[in-house]
């Protein structure tokens, strides 16, 4: 049997940021939004673990068990005591390093992919379990919607969403590690007080609502002056982007892809227009959100 599974890309419309843990990880208050750029996941029996992937900067993707996707399929066969033995194909189309999950879709994709060819029946709450361990921002690619992220992200509370949302995102020419950006987020806060992360009332509300010029009002991004302190030419994009119309433009998460709502597809399209003339990024996409999260498409 092969099974494949869509996983939707993510922007944060709020990211709050708290002061490094002893652990060196940092509380959050994250709301994610799924949205309509996907990759598809495909799984079949195999004589071990191997990853393959195609698509858009396919080669930048790791194919060994660094790979989210080979990651899930290892915990899955450890908890039921199987081999993960299974050929692992990516179809990418989420922008790789850009800040918008891909890879933690794959995760999330392949969790969901094995456990229906092994046939496990895993639980909802044991495939978050597993997300969980894989990281942060995994269980939010498992569920997609919209939803309120704590801890690490990954005490993830569902939100109410009255709306489509139309946004559009700018791809950079080059990456930004996650890992640097945190590090970039204490050094510039290391002599500030750090106030806790919540989540934004007026911002759940605009969402609830499906209000695009609320949820512009609203959106926030604690890391984007360390994304832009080691990107600074992500100001030109932001700043393109609000030129041509956004009702927001925010970095996506810890970048380096930047985010601009726009108030309908008609101004999405004008806006991604003028971002792919300006010369300040590599590449543009419309999309829009909430999308459903990991959904299987295929099996036979």
């Amino acid at each position: 049997m092969t099974v494949t599974v869509r996983v939707p890309a993510k922007v944060n419309v709020q990211l709050a940021v708290a002061a490094a843990r002893p652990d060196g990880f940092h509380d959050l208050a994250n709301v994610f939004l799924a949205v309509g750029l996907y990759d598809e996941v495909t799984v079949t029996p195999a004589d071990a673990l191997r990853v393959t992937c195609q698509g858009p900067d396919a080669a930048l993707v790791p194919l060994d068990t660094t790979n989210l996707a080979a990651r899930a399929a290892i915990a899955l066969a450890g908890r039921y005591g199987r081999s993960p033995d299974v050929h692992v194909h990516i179809a990418k189309d989420i922008p790789v390093a850009g800040g918008m999950a891909g890879g933690s879709a794959d995760g999330a994709g392949a969790l969901l992919a094995c456990d229906i060819l092994w046939g496990t029946g895993a639980s909802r709450a044991e495939l978050l379990d597993i997300c969980a361990e894989l990281g942060s921002d995994v269980p939010f690619s498992l569920v997609g919607g919209a939803a309120l992220g704590t801890g690490r992200g990954e005490k993830l509370t569902p939100l109410d969403v009255g709306g489509t949302f139309h946004w559009v995102f700018a791809m950079a020419g080059r990456g930004l590690s996650t890992p640097a950006v945190f590090r970039e987020f204490d050094r510039l806060t290391a002599h500030t007080d750090v106030p806790e992360p919540v989540a934004s009332a007026a911002l759940l509300d605009a969402l609830a609502q499906g209000d695009p010029d609320a949820l512009a009002a609203a959106v926030s991004n604690d890391l984007q002056p360390a994304a832009l302190s080691l990107f600074p030419e992500l100001a030109d994009t932001l700043a393109a982007g609000r030129a041509a119309g956004a009702l927001a433009a925010l970095v996506s998460g810890s970048g380096p892809t930047t985010a601009f709502l726009a108030p309908d597809p008609e101004s999405a399209e004008k806006i991604a227009q003028a971002l792919r003339t300006s010369g300040t990024c590599r590449t543009v996409r419309t999309a829009s959100g909430p999308a459903p999260g990991a959904t299987e498409v295929t099996r036979h």
